[in-house]
């Protein structure tokens, strides 16, 4: 066990340690009054700042929750440490040594995994400048990074050797268990071994630049593991709450107001060689509400304008990313947008292949996120006829829902029906519909956990039956009734999201493992949607009798779908003027003769 810091250094680290500095690295902090700063609490969420530090008195407080104290207090809580550990990281971050009255060890668990880091990142750094380390020279050089570039960044080489780093850190004092606490190595029968091996390795460090982890590449075709590997979760790494380059990126982002996030280290890379220096990524994880916390922190709270730019790749993976950002949208003290490269370039291939100046350019022509994903769904049709535009609107219409704002809600309902080309009265019907289907949603989290379907209006329900019959026994569809089900549009958006991924996988209809493919498909807000749908009782027996159910159930939702259709045709019908030629109107009408054919035979 560490021995006891000793009273007096604890009194001193105090008088030297700037508590205005050690929180303004967590905080963006603002002048306030005289020797007064504020920002917004780290401690609960909050819009307006009532986060107060002082330098003189050292001490913080917050009128909103009540939280204060002195530098160690405001390191314990932020950090979730003891008071002894908040010591020695306060040490660490002013570069203090420490004199302990008990004992010889040098302080922490923290600390010495905080040391034990950084002696790795220095080793794998020096093994990029010898003799095996060209391979990962090589590497980096193809991808446009100099010697100056990834000194800059840290960047290392781990030798294919099993123990070369354990060797090393022995030789300094430290333990295979602290290596294997620090996810540097793996327990074996022979001694353990190391987990990076013949990899390239970027560093991941925290705002203040102590290195918590590292991210490491294959370079070589007999490496069987993943192409990234990750530290694990350890005491001082949490992949959840870091933002890779953020050490290099805090004073540009608070200074400019600005964060672009990016999907990888050699995008963080590019994106500052090629001057935008506020360029981040997650540590591979998604984007998550302690990334959203730390941003606001960073962004505090002004009425200077704030952007958060995300840089998705234009594929399918980049928009879903890009959708599940979205919902989270309005808990960013900021603007956020959406950039994508020409051609589906990322940032690093990019600067690669058009110079330092396309990454600026990029940028420039970001899209607000909202747009983005307006677009995206409105992208799903081909607007080449009244039909799919109607069904586009009605698609989109839901996320014009969700604006808070009311000018940015009526800008993007003027816009959404200039996309589609259809009368704004229309539009602003179909949004009137979506903001109330927002109160539906909100008791989505209740039918979930077990709320019996009766909550739901009959609409709701019904979606609900086709949903379990479509999870259970999928060949009762084919795909063609998907499509059409979905232009007609279901009343609740998280249903129409989970039947857009299913008629994604219109092919797996016929497979009995189908609800458990759906489940890997969709997002992670309705996954648990799905498995409950998958589970749910039917009122049948036997096979024979889900034969009948489903039939009934298919039946039905046809014949809703119909009932959809013809409602467009009618609007479209009274749409028609005047001036509108004979074959216009024929072809609605023979439209709406050719709905009731099939809905008469539906009947039978």
């Amino acid at each position: 066990m560490a021995g006891r810091v000793a009273q007096k250094d604890v009194e001193e680290l105090k008088e030297r340690a700037d508590i205005v500095e050690i929180v303004g690295s967590y905080v963006s902090l603002k002048p306030a009054s005289a020797g007064s700063f504020k920002g917004l609490c780290p401690f609960h969420d909050e819009k307006s700042p009532s986060f107060n530090v002082r330098a003189n008195p050292a001490f913080y407080h917050c009128f909103g929750c009540g939280a204060g104290g002195d530098v160690y207090k405001f390191i314990q809580e932020i950090e979730s440490i003891s008071f002894a550990e908040a010591i020695t990281r306060l040490a660490d971050k002013v570069g203090y040594q420490l004199n302990f009255e008990q004992g010889t060890e040098e302080g922490s668990t923290r600390s010495r995994l905080l040391a034990l880091n950084k002696f790795a990142a220095e080793f794998y750094q020096e093994q990029l400048s010898g003799n095996e380390g060209e391979a990962g020279r090589d590497f980096l050089v193809s991808r446009g990074f100099d010697e100056a570039a990834c000194r800059n960044f840290g960047i290392g080489y781990a030798p294919k050797g099993w123990q070369n780093l354990i060797d090393a850190a022995t030789k300094q004092g430290y333990e295979l268990a602290e290596l294997v606490t620090a996810g540097l190595a793996m327990e074996s029968d022979k001694g353990g071994y190391d987990r990076f091996r013949g990899r390239v390795l970027w560093p991941i460090r925290d705002a203040n630049s102590q290195v918590l982890g590292f991210g490491a590449r294959k370079l070589y075709e007999d490496d069987q593991g993943p192409k990234y590997l990750n530290t694990p979760e350890t005491p001082v790494y949490h992949k959840s709450a870091v933002l890779y380059g953020l050490d290099l990126a805090r004073k540009s982002i608070v200074k400019t107001r600005q964060i672009v996030v990016v999907e990888g280290y050699t995008d963080v890379m590019a994106c500052h060689l090629g001057g935008v220096e506020t360029a981040v990524a997650t540590c591979g994880t998604a984007f998550g509400e302690e990334h959203i916390r730390i941003i606001n922190r960073l962004l505090g709270q002004s009425t200077e304008p704030a952007e958060v730019i995300f840089t998705f790749d234009p594929d399918a993976a980049g928009e879903k990313a890009a959708l599940r950002v979205y919902g989270d949208s309005s808990k960013f003290n900021a603007l956020t947008f959406v950039a994508s490269g020409p051609d589906g370039l990322d940032p690093a291939d990019l600067r690669q292949n058009r110079g330092d100046s396309a990454i600026p350019a990029m940028l420039a022509n970001k899209k607000p996120l909202f747009e983005f994903v307006i677009r995206h769904r409105i992208a799903q049709f081909s607007l080449q006829d009244l039909d799919s535009r109607v069904a586009a609107a009605r698609a989109a219409a839901p996320v014009v829902a969700q604006i808070s704002d009311p000018a940015l809600k009526a800008g993007y309902t003027k816009a959404l029906a200039d996309w589609v080309s259809l009368d704004s009265f229309e539009i602003e019907q179909l949004v009137r519909t979506g903001t109330r289907q927002q109160v539906q949603e909100r008791v989505e989290p209740m039918r979930q956990a077990g709320t019996p379907a009766a909550v739901l209006n009959p609409q709701g329900k019904l979606e609900r039956q086709i949903l379990e019959v479509l999870l259970q026994a999928p060949g009762s569809f084919d795909a063609g009734q998907l499509r059409r089900m979905i232009a007609a549009g279901l009343s609740d958006p998280q249903h129409q999201r989970i039947l857009e991924v299913a008629s994604t996988s219109s092919s797996d209809l016929g497979d009995h493992n189908f609800a458990s493919i759906l489940s890997t498909k969709v997002s992670d807000t309705d996954v648990d949607l799905v498995r409950a749908l998958a589970l749910a009782e039917l009122p049948v027996q036997n096979e024979a009798g889900l034969e009948r159910y489903a039939k009934g159930i298919v039946r039905t939702a046809m014949l809703n779908t119909l009932a959809r259709e013809k409602q467009d045709l009618m609007a479209a019908l009274r749409r028609i003027d005047a001036t509108a030629s004979s074959e216009q109107l024929d072809q609605v009408q023979r439209e709406l003769v050719a709905l009731e054919t099939e809905r008469r035979d539906l009947m039978k």
